[in-house]
């Protein structure tokens, strides 16, 4: 919480739930990041928050932009990213918004496949475009991470090296290998046996004759929730001695992709208490109903993996375990359950709480009007 967002809250009309993210904040983890990895160009995944404000504040700062689709890259545009500064970072794309992308004068494509290659391929014939770049997205072990990926994105290591032949003998830029160690990750030599794979491949297709240049080392850098999480600056040595370790003088192109460590410490959620209930007179676990739940925004409480602190007016006071619930009519808008959450038995209905670590994929996960909610408002300051 800081002085700026308390003087926000205290100051605004009560119109429902909404997060506020501090613009400084952001400002501070972005010349953090680049601090960590001076060497390295920060890509910031616009998924994690698109506000126009905070876009316009990175761009302004010198940030790139993965982008996940048109839309993403038109908003990267319009905060005054020129093309060369933004990514293609999804590797499953329709190929018509390829060649949008290269009318726009994007020329990075994540792929992970041969078929995504091919349409590349047609899209760059189809629009004329020249110096078309690919990465191969590989898969790799996300242990240490509360928010692990699936396999949906990603091959396996040894195919990566015929993904990027078939590029390069289709006429576009075999550049280089990315790969995520998962979201929120707390491991800090994650990194390791992912470089060591990115090395691999860059050694099998030297003898192919193909010379990549680039290491996307993804994101998965964390923000603070219930427990504290390592400094980025720890992150910056160990992805360092990772490459040098895997790589020796020949250090690759490398860039991140940070989302939730570049915006979610910014932003605060502020709530309120709708209900609080119980089950039957044994229970000992009070129901706390706020008025946001998963549809609402808090989509990565699902299987409780992300546990965000929560404050409010009573802290100090006796605790007592809770299950957290949001307000629509659907029996899956439950928070935590599986392991209660602790809050203040004077907490009251009406009593406002605080939810902290809240600036990234909240906004983004906002249904539209689900039980005709309204989205999750957010004020930038």
């Amino acid at each position: 919480m800081t002085d700026r967002i308390r003087e926000f809250l205290r100051n605004r009309r009560d119109d429902g739930p909404c997060v506020v993210v501090d613009l400084e904040v952001v400002r501070e983890n972005y010349f953090a990041f680049a601090r960590a990895l001076p060497d390295t160009r920060v890509f910031y995944a616009v998924k994690a928050n698109p506000a126009s404000e905070l876009l316009h504040l990175l761009a302004k700062l010198g940030s790139c932009f993965d982008c996940a689709s048109v839309a993403e890259i038109e908003m990267g545009l319009a905060a005054g990213a020129t093309a060369d500064r933004i990514s293609f970072g999804n590797t499953i794309k329709k190929e018509r918004d390829i060649a949008r992308a290269l009318e726009l004068g994007v020329r990075l494509f994540a792929v992970d496949c041969q078929a995504e290659v091919e349409k590349i391929e047609r899209a760059k014939l189809l629009t004329g475009a020249k110096g078309v770049k690919v990465f191969c997205r590989i898969l790799c072990d996300g242990a240490g991470a509360e928010w692990p990926l699936s396999r949906k994105f990603g091959c396996v290591p040894e195919m990566a090296t015929d993904v990027l032949e078939h590029a390069h003998r289709r006429g576009l830029e075999a550049y280089g290998v990315s790969f995520h160690v998962g979201s929120q990750q707390g491991n800090v030599n994650s990194w390791d046996s992912a470089l060591a794979s990115a090395s691999a491949i860059f050694r099998e297709c030297a003898t192919r004759g193909i010379n990549l240049s680039m290491v996307n080392l993804g994101g998965g850098f964390p923000t603070k929730y219930l427990k504290n999480v390592p400094g980025v600056p720890r992150y910056g040595d160990a992805i360092f001695r990772a490459l040098s370790k895997h790589f020796g003088n020949q250090l690759p192109e490398t860039i991140i992709e940070p989302g939730r460590g570049m915006v979610g410490n910014a932003g605060i959620i502020e709530a309120e208490v709708v209900l609080i209930s119980k089950k039957s007179d044994e229970d000992t676990a009070r129901w706390v109903y706020l008025d946001i739940g998963k549809f609402g925004g808090l989509a990565e409480t699902m299987d409780e993996s992300i546990r965000y602190p929560i404050r409010t007016r009573h802290d100090g006071a006796d605790m007592g375990p809770c299950v957290l619930a949001g307000p629509t009519c659907d029996s899956a808008d439950v928070m935590y359950e599986k392991v209660p959450y602790m809050l203040p038995f004077s907490l009251e209905i009406g009593d406002k709480v605080l939810i902290e670590g809240t600036g990234a994929y909240t906004t983004t996960y906002s249904a539209v009007a689900f039980n005709g909610f309204p989205p999750l408002k957010q004020y930038t300051i």
